[in-house]
């Protein structure tokens, strides 16, 4: 057996009671604390990241593709363009594209009695594909578009069904505002849903029907809509495919494919800067662990000096002895760094399976805070602190270099 390995082992699992036994198991828990926040943060940060930008994607889609408008505020009615099946044809061909549904808006005002609410209304074909909406439907059901007009169905937020006291199946008043300045059109029209996304720019805004009723309102061709929603496999690809789009020779040049990045920045800008959240906690937790290790190596050197003086005088180099003290660091790092492990973890698999932590969703946009652990990350974070502390618990050990074997004997 290696000499440093085994004066290591009975050093580490020495069941004398002295000083540095607290000094260790308070290295140990600064590790593990550190190791758990780090997996925490990670798994949190992941979680709503994912989450959130989930419910715009659901919402939208991953590209918006309309008319070129620069003029025209991102969020708004768009101008007329006409379905073309070979450029929806040439767009799904593209590996990573999942669906593109057509959709087109037009500005609006609910009344019910008193109440008036200003809404955007969202059109879409009867062929719409309401998978991606369905974990937001609270109440009733998605419009029915068996009507060979238009439906009168309508389906609104939770938010705005409180404010104005409406229920399924209610019947309510909308008024289509004319763009160009003439007379409002309205309708009657019929609540068939209720649905809640917890984003207030969603909730506050937009109420679901039929494309139909805005082509009839804007005198469109029945084959004129306002845009496109592509929905991709995996919205990581979003820039790429957005920018193959722009570059693509099928699309017309009055048209412009926008990601939903693009359109409400606001909410991508809060989901970034939880990363920089992130890395200054890994900053802060990485600094604990290593100056507790360090403070914890250094006193056992000093409490071990007469060990280092017997050890010089019967001729052990320095390196052994310093291996000795690396290895007892580095098995209190992996003990610290395990314990970590099953904190973390354990903490959030507790919040996945019961939701404990709950949330103010119109501030954070979930009810409940959610968790996604990646293992790759986990595995990452414990390994690149072993590692880390392991380096830096090489400048303590030069102490052992400075050490006289006389005196160190002779040391109390």
């Amino acid at each position: 057996m290696n000499v440093a390995v085994f004066i290591a082992r009975r050093i580490a699992f020495n069941a004398q009671h002295s000083f540095s036994r607290f000094i260790i198991r308070l290295a140990v828990t600064a590790t593990a604390v550190s190791v758990a926040a780090m997996i925490i943060t990670l798994a949190f940060v992941n979680g709503f990241q994912e989450t959130v930008s989930q419910k715009v994607f659901s919402f939208w889609g991953h590209i918006r593709l309309q008319q070129y408008e620069p003029n025209k505020a991102l969020v708004a009615e768009e101008s007329p363009l006409a379905k073309n099946d070979s450029i929806a044809d040439a767009l799904k061909k593209l590996p990573q594209v999942q669906t593109i549904q057509a959709f087109a808006t037009k500005s609006a005002v609910l009344q019910r009695q008193a109440n008036i609410e200003g809404i955007l209304f969202k059109g879409v074909e009867k062929n719409y594909d309401f998978t991606n909406l369905k974990n937001f439907l609270r109440e009733g059901k998605w419009p029915d578009f068996a009507d060979s007009m238009y439906s009168h169905d309508i389906v609104v937020s939770r938010a705005i069904a409180d404010q104005m006291e409406i229920a399924v199946n209610d019947s309510i008043k909308i008024h289509f505002i004319d763009a160009t300045g003439g007379k409002s059109n309205f309708r009657r029209m019929r609540v068939s849903g209720i649905y809640k996304t917890g984003i207030e720019e969603y909730d506050n805004l937009f109420a679901i029907g039929d494309i139909r009723l805005i082509q009839r309102l804007n005198n469109w061709e029945g084959n004129q809509i306002g845009g496109y929603e592509i929905f991709l496999h995996n919205y990581k690809t979003m820039d790429t495919v957005n920018n193959t789009i722009l570059e693509s020779t099928f699309i017309p040049i009055n048209w412009t494919s926008k990601t939903v990045r693009e359109v409400y920045p606001n909410i991508f800008d809060w989901l970034g800067i939880q990363d920089v959240n992130r890395d200054v906690i890994f900053i802060v937790m990485a600094v604990v662990a290593i100056i507790n290790l360090i403070t914890c190596l250094l006193i056992l050197v000093l409490e071990r000096t007469r060990m280092v003086g017997i050890l010089k005088a019967v001729g052990s180099p320095d390196i052994t002895i310093q291996k000795i003290f690396l290895i007892h660091a580095t098995y209190i790092t992996l003990l610290g760094a395990g314990a970590g492990f099953l904190f973390g973890v354990g903490l959030c698999l507790l919040q996945q399976y019961t939701g404990l932590i709950t949330l103010n969703e119109s501030a954070y946009y979930v009810s409940v805070a959610p968790v996604k652990i990646i293992w790759w990350q986990v595995g990452a974070v414990c390994a690149g602190t072993v590692f880390v502390c392991f380096l830096s618990l090489i400048l303590p050990t030069l102490l052992v270099k400075s050490v006289q074997p006389v005196k160190a004997i002779q040391f109390r």
